[in-house]
């Protein structure tokens, strides 16, 4: 079955009577009646398959996680409440059984870093960075590291990376690392990271898979072998997203091939528009033929889906010169998000990457006059016209 037929099907329908809602319905419920008191104690035992109490599972959320499954081919998964608690959850239930390191890609979301650093830092958790666009210095730092992860994400945030997955989980699984890749600049459209030998996939479902900036939530999808220790966790822990949240990105997620690939065709012809501007110093899109990624990406992203986002640096511009040109739009929503059908656009040395110290960024490669667009599904020509008026 296609991704844009299980976006559409997956999840719904499910047959508790006769007659069948078509849609997954809302359940608010906190807690269920069981048949008996002996029927109970099977699903608090994980026994039996069923529902007593929304913090070990929610027919609502069952269905959003029933339908990300479908879309990542994975073995199970688990809905949280945010993207971070999903990815928290994630390295929390990796490292159960592994030494407590994480090996994190050197280019990835400043909010990462600081869950690394100032999270799981004070309960033990070390971390090391490393260029995971360099093979053999991931091989090197994983024999001198011996780390339980390798962290990634598959196109990283802001200047779009894109990490040679098979090899890197070939690498991991070698030395029984595993590999978490966060998919959710790329979506399950575009990659489909278990697929190519990764352990575990979370999502900031906030972005691309609810796609309206309406919603608050996280995915976590797993494989076989990690799967019992993530649903074990949450029945302790509590990370788990709400109904009509879970509802929200259910519902979202069954338009978001179409948004996307809409997206993915706006950010390619505004990518190649801003190449032939001559206030933009750099474009950074992975179509490029010059990309430093172009061989990963060529095997890894469909033809003509490169994602939706698209950052560049203004030339000669510092933070006072960012800020003008970001006041100077309309149309563009200037927010701290990504993936709505809007266009949204930030500058990542004052937001997403703020906290982030200024070796780490040199190392990163991003600059002061960097600014970074998460194209909508809007009309190219009037998103183009928008940051072309704004461009004095």
């Amino acid at each position: 079955m296609k991704l844009h037929t299980k976006a559409v099907h997956s999840g719904d329908r499910k047959r508790p009577q006769s007659q069948i809602p078509v849609s997954t319905p809302v359940h608010f419920a906190a807690s269920w009646i069981c048949a008996d008191q002996a029927e109970q104690d099977r699903i608090f035992a994980n026994e039996q398959k069923g529902f007593a109490y929304s913090r070990y599972a929610n027919p609502t959320s069952e269905a959003l996680e029933e339908q990300i499954t479908a879309l990542e081919n994975g073995f199970g998964a688990l809905a949280c409440a945010s993207g971070m608690v999903a990815l928290q959850h994630a390295l929390t239930a990796a490292l159960l059984d592994r030494r407590r390191k994480v090996l994190c890609a050197r280019d990835i979301y400043g909010a990462t870093l600081k869950l690394l650093y100032d999270v799981l830092g004070p309960l033990g958790v070390e971390t090391a960075l490393v260029d995971t666009n360099d093979l053999a210095a991931v091989e090197k730092a994983i024999a001198s590291e011996q780390p339980g992860i390798l962290l990634m994400e598959t196109i990283s945030n802001p200047l779009l990376r894109v990490g040679d997955i098979p090899a890197l989980a070939a690498l991991c699984r070698k030395s029984n690392v595993a590999l978490i890749v966060d998919n959710t600049f790329a979506t399950p459209l575009l990659v489909r990271p278990l697929e190519l030998g990764a352990h575990i996939v979370v999502h900031s479902a906030t972005k691309y898979l609810g796609g309206h900036g309406d919603t608050l939530g996280g995915l976590i999808v797993s494989d076989e072998g990690h799967f019992e220790t993530i649903r074990r966790l949450s029945r302790i822990a509590g990370p788990v997203l709400g109904p009509m949240e879970s509802y929200l990105v259910m519902r979202g997620i069954k338009t978001f091939p179409l948004r996307m690939e809409r997206q993915c065709q706006n950010a390619r012809g505004l990518a190649s528009w801003l190449r032939e501007q001559p206030q933009v110093e750099r474009v950074f899109y992975p179509d490029d033929p010059s990309h430093p990624d172009a061989e990963t990406i060529s095997r890894l992203l469909p033809d003509g889906l490169y994602g939706g986002m698209v950052s560049f640096e203004l030339r000669g511009a510092g933070t006072p010169g960012i800020f003008s040109f970001l006041d100077r739009l309309k149309l563009c929503v200037k927010a701290t998000s990504l993936g709505d059908v809007h266009t949204m656009v930030l500058h990542p040395w004052i937001a997403s990457h703020r906290d982030v110290p200024p070796k780490q960024k040199e190392r990163m490669g991003l600059r002061e006059n960097l600014v970074r667009f998460s194209i909508g599904i809007e009309a190219l020509d009037d998103i183009i016209a928008d940051i072309a008026q704004a461009l004095v």
